[in-house]
């Protein structure tokens, strides 16, 4: 069968290089001049499978309406006059309930776990290097109240077979010694000693290669500008070569949409609507200063709802979330008071360890802000849409890293005629 990728982020070239593994004949399309250069480019670098709780819950309306009132608040929304905008609100505000949240947690773990499985045996397989630390995540709180509230998150994920354990100050430190200067700070934590790390942009952009390797077509610089239906069924896709503004048509036996959040437009585009808005999301990636004082267990800081990895001699610290469409703009105010709240805290946690100087001041923070898939359950859509020959692998907001392994080798089996060996609900 010839399958033709849209998206050549984590999801599409995971999804490529399933198929390719199972026979499949695999073109993959993709507007930039590389794989990975959108979404994937520089996320958080957690493979999270212990801290994957969707945003909704039922203390999260009280907190996005407070959170309004502050510009560097971790979930942000900027109201739009955009209908699909306030349909996701209303779609998301029914998932607040303690119901709704478990249901979903266990669908995100499942997932989860068979994604890291299906990481595991890819790097195995291939021997890809990308900054990949195999320490473990730990969340840390800086008040009691938040921290008590942690015993239930860590007791759900127990039961759904994640191990994250609650930890004192103390036994945090001692995971982590890099936190010293700031533990005074610090009442307690979580830990998951099987979550890991790793630079999603790299990994993505070597399998794409050995893709290629294996016989795939890759066909970057292509704008995919139309979806051609049928009596029900896609039967080409137009695309703009971007380089000439020529227009060519590409054929296949299946297509598989994954261009993360501009998806659901070209969904319903050919009549089919998604629950996919963007999240809007700020990274800053930072040279070590002090590399010895720098932390090798990747860390969830609770008050600002921010995410610290090392990758190399690098540390990258990413978080908060804008829901105000498809802004892209890092040079606004708004963006310049987010990203300088990545520095801000960075150098309250780590004093001195990285160079968070502004390119004024001599320094080189490499900035960076992309679109988070997102859908109102934080679970992402996998499986069959309503038209013919069209299939679908997106919407994995903060979880992309997380959960594109096995989203990847989920769709290629399913394509295949296989069930996954998961307890997920697929959009079939």
């Amino acid at each position: 069968m010839h399958v033709a990728i849209l998206g050549a982020g984590i999801i599409g070239v995971s999804t490529a290089w399933h198929l390719l593994q199972r026979g499949h004949s695999v073109t993959v399309v993709e507007r930039q001049s590389d794989a990975a250069l959108e979404t994937s480019f520089a996320n958080a670098a957690q493979i999270s499978v212990g801290y994957c709780e969707p945003w909704a819950n039922r203390q999260a309306p009280l907190k996005a309406l407070r959170w309004m009132l502050s510009s560097t608040a971790p979930l942000l929304l900027r109201p739009q006059f955009d209908p699909a905008q306030w349909r996701w609100c209303w779609q998301f505000l029914r998932q607040c309930n303690d119901a709704a949240f478990e249901r979903n947690v266990r669908q995100l773990v499942a997932l989860g776990a068979y994604s890291h499985a299906a990481l595991h045996e890819m790097v195995a397989q291939t021997g890809i290097e990308y900054h990949r630390l195999q320490r473990g995540i730990a969340h840390y709180f800086t008040d009691q109240q938040s921290f008590d509230a942690a015993a239930a998150g860590a007791a759900l994920m127990r039961r759904f077979g994640v191990q994250r354990q609650l930890l004192s100050r103390a036994e945090l430190l001692h995971i982590e010694p890099a936190l010293l200067s700031f533990g005074s700070h610090i009442v307690g934590g979580s830990y998951t000693a099987s979550d890991e790390t790793g630079d999603a942009r790299v990994f993505t952009q070597q399998l794409a290669a050995l893709c290629a390797q294996g016989g795939a077509q890759l066909l970057y610089g292509h704008q995919v500008q139309r979806l051609q239906v049928q009596a029900g069924e896609l039967r080409q896709v137009q695309l703009r070569v971007q380089a000439s503004g020529a227009l060519i048509s590409l054929q296949a036996d299946a297509f598989v949409l994954a261009c993360g959040a501009y998806s659901s437009a070209l969904l319903q585009s050919v009549g089919q609507r998604v629950p996919i808005y963007p999240g809007k999301g700020y990274s800053a990636t930072l040279a070590l200063r002090r590399p010895e004082r720098a932390p090798s267990v990747s860390l969830i800081d609770d008050p600002c709802k921010i995410a610290v990895s090392r990758l190399g001699d690098q540390l990258r610290v990413a978080g908060t979330i804008e829901l105000g469409g498809f802004d892209l703009a890092l040079h606004t105010p708004l963006a310049k008071k987010r990203c300088a709240l990545l520095l801000r805290r960075i150098e309250q946690v780590f004093p001195g360890v990285a160079d968070t100087r502004s390119p004024e001041q001599g320094g080189e923070p490499q900035f960076w802000c992309g679109l988070r898939p997102a859908t109102p359950t934080n679970i992402p859509l996998i499986g069959r849409t309503r038209v013919g020959k069209l299939w679908i692998n997106a919407g994995h907001g903060t979880l992309g890293w997380t959960h594109g392994a096995g989203s990847g080798k989920a769709l290629a089996e399913l394509i295949s005629g296989v069930k996954p060996a998961l307890n997920f609900e697929f959009s079939v």
